[in-house]
């Protein structure tokens, strides 16, 4: 098969990247000016597949731009749509929009123009939204409500499935993952690979909640195993296990032999910090570390069900521990 992998130089990307080479397919893989192609090839080195990295079709694309989104999806079978922007910073509010709403938008209107065989989605668990009710179990059946609850990252995740059902509808066929919190081997100043750096450097608190953590090679994987199958116009939920910050936090400082936090920040602690947080970039004009988002989710005990992608295939996830390990020994031998 002819792959399409947006993205190819972020976490879900390069790992993708991965799976399709070791399968002996064809991957052309987009860049943009931004990104780190030497990333990539500490990765491939780390796996000790250097020489797949030779195979790949690397093509310079800005969703943005429909001519470049349109030249790089020519002659292609499958698309694997991970490019996104991930962030909780209010600055970023543009960029989410161009990158995460108007981007797939383009990716949707270019597949079904040359139309290919599937388009896979990496979506998040934050396009299910929150709930307002207290009650905190999710699955593929709850349906989006508007709230206060919901991020503006969040909010574009949701428009940026709207697109895929609207491509769908028009007869485009589409698979779509929501994976919780990613964790796996990457550069640890991007993405939630940021946690692995502070822990190392010597984190004293924990906060209290409990999320969704999945194994960046359960998001590639399964994505894969969707777009091949027969399985047409469904979304799943990907994660391995629902565990504690506190739980994942101390995994990790085990895992770096170093002290790990002990204290729990409580909820209201939470809230002064971010604002205090919030004024201290603005005058130095810098990205918040945490932000009102951030806050809320750490504090929220958050609960995901991956019963549907277990039954439809059959699918065993790696243990969040296998997943921290796997990490760390990245870390320690590239940063």
């Amino acid at each position: 098969m002819r792959n399409l992998v947006t993205g190819a130089t972020g976490l879900v990307g390069m790992h993708i990247m991965i799976d399709l080479l070791k399968k002996d397919e064809t991957v052309r893989a987009t860049f943009t000016k931004n990104s780190k192609i030497d990333n990539v090839k500490k990765l491939f080195e780390f796996y000790q597949i250097e020489n797949l990295f030779e195979k790949i079709e690397w093509v310079e694309m800005n969703l943005t731009d429909t001519t470049q989104v349109y030249d790089a999806v020519k002659d292609i079978d499958h698309v694997y749509h991970s490019a996104a922007i991930v962030s909780f910073n209010k600055k970023d509010r543009d960029k989410i929009k161009n990158i995460n709403i108007t981007g797939t938008s383009n990716i949707v209107n270019a597949c079904l123009n040359e139309k290919i065989k599937k388009l896979g989605f990496i979506s998040s668990v934050a396009a299910i939204g929150r709930k307002t009710n207290g009650e905190n179990i999710y699955s593929e059946k709850n349906k989006w409500s508007a709230s206060k609850a919901n991020s503006f990252y969040a909010i574009s995740k949701y428009k940026a499935e709207n697109e895929v059902w609207r491509g769908v509808q028009e007869g485009l066929n589409a698979v779509i993952t929501n994976p919780g919190i990613i964790l796996g081997p990457s550069n640890w100043n991007r993405s939630s690979t940021t946690i692995f750096k502070q822990i190392y450097k010597g984190l004293s608190h924990y906060p209290p909640g409990i999320n969704g953590f999945v194994d960046v090679r359960d998001v590639s994987r399964s994505i894969i195993e969707l777009v091949n199958s027969k399985i047409n116009a469904e979304r799943f939920i990907v994660v391995g296990d629902n565990i504690s910050y506190e739980k994942v936090f101390k995994t990790i400082a085990e895992k770096f032999n170093v002290k790990g936090p002990q204290k729990l920040v409580s909820e209201k602690l939470l809230e002064i910090v971010w604002k205090i947080e919030a004024i201290r970039c603005f005058l130095i004009s810098k990205s918040p570390k945490i932000t009102k988002e951030t806050a809320k989710t750490s504090s929220q005990k958050n609960y995901y069900s991956n019963k549907k992608i277990k039954t439809e295939l059959k699918y065993q996830f790696n243990t969040i521990e296998e997943s921290i390990e796997n990490s760390v020994k990245f870390l320690l031998k590239f940063n």
